[in-house]
């Protein structure tokens, strides 16, 4: 039977004080819909004003990964559904960035993308072991958004442009030192954490507190320096060089990794970051994330990305332009341009 008709995609429901939001789509390892992004607004939007609900819990069900990021097949078959995709979803990013209850998410698995665009605004993050973060949307021909901006630019030096750029995959450890993840929790504890959480809401950061163990030493910190040197320089082109001037193996890397992305996203990310990091707040970066992802769910990478990571699977996109020197000042100034004030993001009351 087809899960959509069986099961709601997202779970809503009260538990004694904790409002939960459970993502139900397993087998598409719970990537979001248009549908799903406003189930959970509503939801949050009732229980914003609840005096007897103090926490709300996020997480997913089954064993397969907390989110997968948006359901981007879906919104690359129809450039009105892909907006009305972003609209909803970056309003639910938004609003729970300043959501007045504490937020828990549990990010237990893949953690991608949209995922992320959920699980980042959160007061306590929790990452277990199976937890695998990562802004990958420059494989697809899109870019790092659901806050990227806002998030990625403020990390510890220049790491989340280094994320933005590659697409590199975080395991726990490295969450936590990059700031994705507050808290480390085995992930056999998750149960037994959850009801705790329903049965004592009040003691929430002392039952965290609990059940934190030490993820262990990131793996990341190794690289750090070099992703300081190399990733500070001043424009996508300088990256290369210095990559390719480094010699290293992890050098190597990271240069064959964003040889494979869109050259388009690249530059667009560059600047996305950079705008983000100077926005006066966040609703701010998400009107200027919205106006791009409103020209890229409309542009050939996007349409060729999705095709060869995701539909054929040959890994082999055709990107347009195909070199970085294509992606000129005057089309990035395009994507990046207001829409017509009718068309603009707003937010949630």
């Amino acid at each position: 039977m087809n899960e959509a008709i069986s099961e709601p995609e997202v779970l809503v429901r009260v538990e004694g004080a904790v409002g939960r939001l459970t993502l139900n789509r397993p087998r598409a390892l719970h990537a979001l819909t248009t549908d799903m992004c406003r189930t959970m607004a509503e939801a949050l939007l009732a229980w914003r004003e609840a005096v007897d609900l103090r926490i709300v819990m996020i997480d997913h069900a089954g064993e397969r990964g907390f989110c997968a990021g948006g359901d981007v097949r879906r919104a690359v078959q129809d450039g009105q559904a892909a907006r009305e995709f972003f609209h909803a979803e970056y309003r639910l990013n938004e609003l729970l960035f300043r959501y007045p209850k504490s937020v828990v998410t549990l990010m237990d698995g893949v953690t991608m993308g949209g995922g992320v665009g959920i699980s980042r605004p959160a007061r306590f993050r929790v990452a277990t072991e199976r937890t695998v973060f990562a802004m990958p949307e420059a494989s697809i021909g899109l870019f790092p958004d659901v806050g990227g901006g806002w998030y990625l630019s403020r990390m510890p030096g220049h790491l989340g442009l280094w994320l933005a750029l590659t697409g590199a995959h975080l395991r726990a450890a490295d969450c936590k030192l990059v700031g994705v993840a507050t808290h480390f929790v085995e992930s056999a504890c998750l149960p037994e954490l959850k009801a705790a959480i329903v049965a004592e809401p009040a003691a929430l950061e002392c039952l965290l507190a609990e059940f934190v163990v030490d993820p262990g030493r990131p793996s990341l910190a190794v690289h750090q320096d070099e992703i300081e040197g190399i990733f500070s320089m001043a424009s996508v082109e300088a990256i290369f060089e210095a990559l390719a001037a480094a010699g290293t193996d992890w050098a190597r890397e990271q240069l064959a990794m964003l040889r494979a992305n869109s050259p388009q996203t690249l530059k667009v990310a560059f600047r996305q970051l950079q705008l983000g990091r100077k926005a006066r707040s966040f609703g701010e970066n998400m009107v200027m994330e919205y106006r791009v992802a409103t020209r890229l769910a409309q542009c050939h990478d996007f349409r060729e990305g999705v095709r060869a990571l995701l539909v054929d699977k040959d890994k082999a996109p055709r990107w347009d332009p195909p070199a970085l020197d294509g992606v000129t000042k005057a089309l990035l100034d395009e994507i990046f341009a207001p829409l017509p004030s009718a068309e603009e993001w707003t937010p949630l009351p």
